[in-house]
């Protein structure tokens, strides 16, 4: 099994794939730049070349990129849309130059216009940023949201169709991330045996489980249909210890890349929650160096 971390770039980008080692991850997510900032400095050429020597030598896979929270592509404010479109292209270069596999993005919120006007615009918004890229291996995974107010996103039937229309519409491959923290809290209750049975057979029917590469690892604070987006430390919350025993136990998502953004309150507990997340699994994972 593939289990991770989200791990910081600050000093260099490089020393996020350090840091993923030293915790024992053998996946990782990271920001490309500043996820509170308009303006975002590209990694040197250098710097991504130790990255993917340390990702080889870590053997950490896949690498997953996740957007800046400005980012609202589906928003209805002229300036905020052009700032979103121009960020959003910069997520995919950035991402696409790194080596990435996946770049996660929330869909928006598409407050003042309907649902289906939100969707519309999320989707151009991305073909417009993705225009004239080559991606290679890149895919943009959209993360189900906790469904607070006018999220995007929310319900499997959104998803499905941001994915139906966005292929139509970009050359940009198309995909999901589930977050097991918001899956809770906007209705899928994945807490218990039956509710994550049911929740596991409604993505696959209309997401598909093929095209859910990524699981974003997170308790709850909020309790299931609370809309509310808290996560917490792994068996701690609503979910439970059983309740992630159960998810990394089912034989539909061993193969999924499960990546924590669980708090770290104090010194220690991103290893923690790893070390939880890994004490739950059937088969404990474990970093493998190559030789040299």
């Amino acid at each position: 099994m593939r289990l991770g971390i989200h791990t910081s770039i600050a000093g260099s980008i490089e020393r996020s794939a350090l840091k993923a080692a030293e915790l024992g991850a053998n996946t990782f997510q990271i920001f490309s730049s500043s996820p509170r900032q308009w303006r975002a400095s590209a990694p040197s050429s250098a710097s991504i070349k130790l990255l993917q020597r340390e990702r080889d030598k870590h053997d950490l896979a896949p690498l997953v990129i996740h957007d800046n929270y400005l980012i609202n592509l589906a928003s209805t404010h002229e300036n905020i849309r052009a700032l979103s479109i121009q960020a959003f292209r910069g997520e995919l270069e950035r991402a696409i130059a790194i080596g990435a596999d996946y770049l996660v993005a929330h869909p928006g919120n598409y407050k003042g216009q309907t649902l289906e006007q939100g969707i519309l615009h999320f989707l151009e918004g991305a073909a417009t940023a993705a225009n004239g890229l080559n991606y290679g291996k890149l895919k943009l995974l959209i993360e189900c949201t906790a469904g607070a107010g006018a999220q995007l996103g929310s319900k499997f039937e959104e998803l499905h169709v941001m994915r139906e229309y966005g292929s139509k519409m970009t050359a940009l491959p198309i995909a999901f991330c589930l977050d097991t923290c918001h899956l809770l809290t906007s209705g899928y209750d994945v807490s218990t045996e039956a509710g994550l049975q049911k929740t596991v057979e409604e993505a696959d029917r209309l997401l598909g489980l093929a095209n859910i590469p990524v699981i974003h690892a997170n308790d709850s604070k909020a309790p299931l249909g609370s809309h509310m987006d808290r996560h917490e430390n792994i068996g701690e919350g609503y979910i439970g210890l059983d309740g992630f025993r159960r998810i990394l136990a089912h034989p539909g998502l061993r193969n999924k890349a499960f990546i924590l953004e669980t708090p770290v309150d104090k010194p220690g507990d991103d290893r923690r929650n790893l070390d939880t997340l890994k004490s739950l699994c059937p088969s404990a994972p474990t970093t493998t160096k190559k030789s040299s």
